[in-house]
């Protein structure tokens, strides 16, 4: 199945609620700030049915991955892995997910948005430990360091992404030296570090049927 390319608001009316799919604008022009609560399509406007405990698990599931930009394949891998790790599976999954170098680039504020971090990486922008890297799907460890290649530092938008950055809105388990734009893994993530809606209880479970 192929990356899906069509409006990001669909993702976010489809679940009916804010994923932050565009970055700033989901703060600034979000339909579902005003008469667009209703999923998309023909019919989308109509009474919602109340979802079974199967549509539930579901819609948590496709919810986390259009959060993350992952595919079916790769997140059932994802779970899979997480599953065969100590602790609890859900919390595994969730960490497992955070550490995606482009979910990491996006946390450090060197990009605004999980796609536009997953654009910097695939085109060879970002450097862990000196060494480039253009798998989004790379899972960073406690120690590294990740940074803009020189050449791509002055590109416009990672320059304004730089300015506007919030060092105090970088999650705990990760630096960021915004002179040198480059960011430090202090250690891996853990379920408190996520504060998205996400229960991923109900993932585990429909995975395990």
């Amino acid at each position: 199945m192929a990356r899906y390319t069509g409006p990001k608001c669909r993702l976010c009316r489809r679940e009916g609620e804010k994923l932050f799919l565009k970055g700033e604008r989901c703060f600034t022009k979000c339909p579902l700030d005003g008469n667009k609560r209703y999923p998309p399509g023909a019919h989308g406007s109509r009474r919602r049915k109340k979802l079974s405990i199967y549509g539930l698990q579901l819609r948590e599931k496709q919810k986390v991955k259009r959060i993350y930009g992952v595919l079916e394949t790769q997140f059932r891998k994802f779970f899979e892995w997480a599953r065969k790790m100590p602790g609890n599976t859900g919390e595994n999954l969730l960490s497992l997910l955070e550490r995606r170098l482009d979910n990491v680039v996006f946390r450090l504020g060197l990009a605004s948005s999980r796609s536009q971090a997953r654009q910097l990486v695939n085109h060879g922008h970002v450097e862990v430990n000196g060494k480039r890297v253009s798998i989004p799907s790379y899972l960073v460890k406690p120690g590294d360091i990740i940074t803009i290649r020189d050449k791509a530092k002055k590109i416009p938008f990672i320059q304004e992404n730089i300015e506007s950055l919030d060092v105090s809105a970088v999650p705990t388990w990760l630096t960021i030296d915004k002179n040198k734009m480059e960011g430090k893994v202090v250690r891996n993530p853990i379920r408190t570090d996520i504060t998205y809606p996400v229960n991923e209880t109900l993932i585990i479970e429909l995975y395990s049927k």
